[in-house]
């Protein structure tokens, strides 16, 4: 069973590093150190403060490893027949047998097993030790589950991030659990089984889990290795997996009369450099923008003005931009986020206010934001709490038109923008800055068409920053899901828009807008729309013609 080869080349490149320097650069998610498996069929994984123990389902035997070295120490026989994952109580090994669904608490001195007590779920395959308790994953029932090491009474239980996961341990704190189908593993919160975040595992099986203190291990049974992880950086993200796009944003208003639109503006927000992307070049236009202005969230905007729009007549200014678009995610504990006293003042002026669509001061608003956080000081789970209680009483309908935050929530659904109304409402409401961001993303294939945009949240954390959170999008079943839209965007978004409330250019829109008066009779078509196509298949220029019909616009 070999293991891929980016795994595979993964590892010297890491070596020749720590060799050359003398230090480890490796981000969250990385392979610090690697050796082949004794077997060629690993399963479980546990440490016992000194030494890896690892289970092959094939020999049936627990290898006690040196994690410096790989060397196989000693080995004893496992005491069933197929051993699936193995668990460290400070004395004794306890070992997940699936082929009769028992776990066996072995003395690693003797190799005598003292007891044995039947697993309380029908597909049990990831196993560790809480201090207290044992953990087990239930691949049928899609469980995490907490039982007694007495008689494998259930405690508790939750659901799993993800359905596959074949792999558990402990650090301390918080459990972290591997997915064998997604190849990924989680750090949950286990009073909740929240998912605070995920990484892609380095190979394509892991299995059991180990912690050591520092770092994860983890054994791969694809191929045949055992690992350690890097699960903690100054860095509080990675970037990767880039996209490189180029966006042409049109506005189209077009006046079918029969009288006359007199002092059109349009407006179009200006994208900037974030953390998921970068522009590529200048931004182009296809007519010059008649000037450039800056609301009060420091959002900048293009505007073109028309004096007078005729019956048949169509203003269609278009922006193109060209940018590499990636994926991000935040990797942050809840324990290193400041206090709510840590959040500069100016911050706190400026996104803690109350708007139209917000309502914050509403009584049902502060009704719901009681009930969702509670007594909690954490800024990292007041914000956390607010998401998973918007989830338990929403679900998503685009019906038209933004409704104001209690109006939706009362209601229980809303399109992305009124679920974003409600959660910055509900985070304003408890002390927690908030904001939104808008976007034009890329729909399927690179080379596509997007008419409905997105919409999210940002919140502001002390000693992080600016933190993304997508309520609409995270509102699915798995907690694998939830958490993907907490702490990380997909590679498909160029956000054009940041706003706080309402703005004196885009008002409660993002992308862009327009502003105009009449005289007479007029019928008015608006459309905004964004055509992507991949950058080295598209030209970054922008069609020259701005105007169509009987008559040019006057500007």
């Amino acid at each position: 069973m070999g293991g891929n080869m980016l795994f595979k080349k993964t590892i010297p490149i890491l070596i020749i590093m720590i060799l050359c320097t003398g230090q480890i650069y490796a981000d969250v998610g990385d392979v610090v150190k690697s050796f082949q498996a004794p077997g060629n069929f690993p399963t479980g994984l546990t440490y016992d403060g000194k030494y890896l123990w690892n289970t092959d389902r094939k020999t049936d035997m627990l290898y006690k490893i040196d994690p410096e070295s790989g060397e196989v120490i000693s080995s004893l026989p496992a005491p069933g027949y197929q051993p699936e994952d193995l668990a460290f109580d400070g004395k004794y090994i306890w070992c997940l047998d699936k082929e009769e669904n028992l776990i066996h608490k072995i003395d690693p001195q003797t190799e005598i097993t003292v007891k044995t007590i039947m697993a309380p779920c029908e597909r049990p395959r990831g196993m560790t030790y809480d201090g207290e308790h044992l953990w087990l994953s239930d691949i049928r029932g899609d469980e995490l589950i907490q039982i007694s090491t007495e008689d494998g009474t259930t405690i508790m239980s939750h659901k799993a991030p993800s359905g596959n996961v074949h792999g558990l341990t402990f650090d301390g704190k918080y459990l972290w659990a591997s997915d064998r189908i997604s190849n990924k593993i989680f750090l949950i919160e286990p009073e909740t089984g929240y998912v605070i975040f995920y990484f892609e595992s380095p190979d394509e099986f892991p299995r059991g889990l180990a912690f050591d203190g520092k770092y994860i291990w983890n054994c791969d049974y694809q191929s045949d290795s055992i690992y350690s992880i890097k699960i903690k950086d100054d860095n509080l993200f990675k970037i990767w997996d880039e996209k490189h796009q180029v966006m042409h944003y049109t506005e189209h208003v077009r006046n079918y009369g029969p009288g006359d639109i007199l002092d059109l503006e349009i407006y179009m927000a200006i994208p900037h450099d974030r953390g998921n992307q970068k522009l590529v070049g200048d931004i182009k236009y296809s007519t010059a923008p008649d000037e450039f202005r800056t609301d009060q969230w420091g959002q900048e905007v293009a505007v073109w003005h028309y004096d007078t729009l005729k019956a048949g007549q169509t203003a269609e200014p278009t922006m193109s931009t060209e940018c590499k678009l990636y994926f991000i995610t935040y990797f942050v504990y809840p324990e290193d986020v400041g206090t709510l006293e840590d959040i500069p003042a100016e911050i706190k002026d400026k996104y803690l206010v109350n708007d139209t669509k917000f309502a914050v001061d509403n009584e049902f608003m502060q009704m719901a934001v009681k009930k969702a956080v509670g007594d909690e000081t954490n800024p990292y789970w007041i914000a956390r709490n607010i998401y998973q209680h918007i989830m338990e009483h929403m679900y998503y309908e685009l019906a038209g038109g933004w409704n104001i935050a209690p109006t939706v929530l009362e209601r229980g659904s809303g399109s992305c923008s009124e679920y974003s109304f409600v959660f910055i409402s509900l985070c304003r409401a408890a002390g927690i800055p908030a904001r939104y961001v808008g976007s034009v993303a890329v729909r399927g294939d690179d080379a596509s068409t997007d008419d409905v945009f997105h919409r999210w949240c940002e919140i502001y954390l002390p000693e992080v920053g600016w933190f993304p959170v997508d309520p609409s999008g995270g509102d699915q079943e798995w907690p694998e899901r939830q958490a993907a839209f907490f702490g990380s965007l997909q590679n498909r978004f160029l956000i054009t828009t940041e706003g706080g409330g309402g703005s004196e250019y885009l008002e409660w829109s993002y992308n862009s807008n327009e502003k105009w008066k009449s005289k007479g009779k007029v019928k008015v078509q608006t459309e905004h729309f964004g055509e992507w196509s991949p950058a080295a298949k598209a030209e970054a220029g922008s069609p020259e013609q701005t105007a169509t019909g009987d008559e040019s616009q006057s500007k």
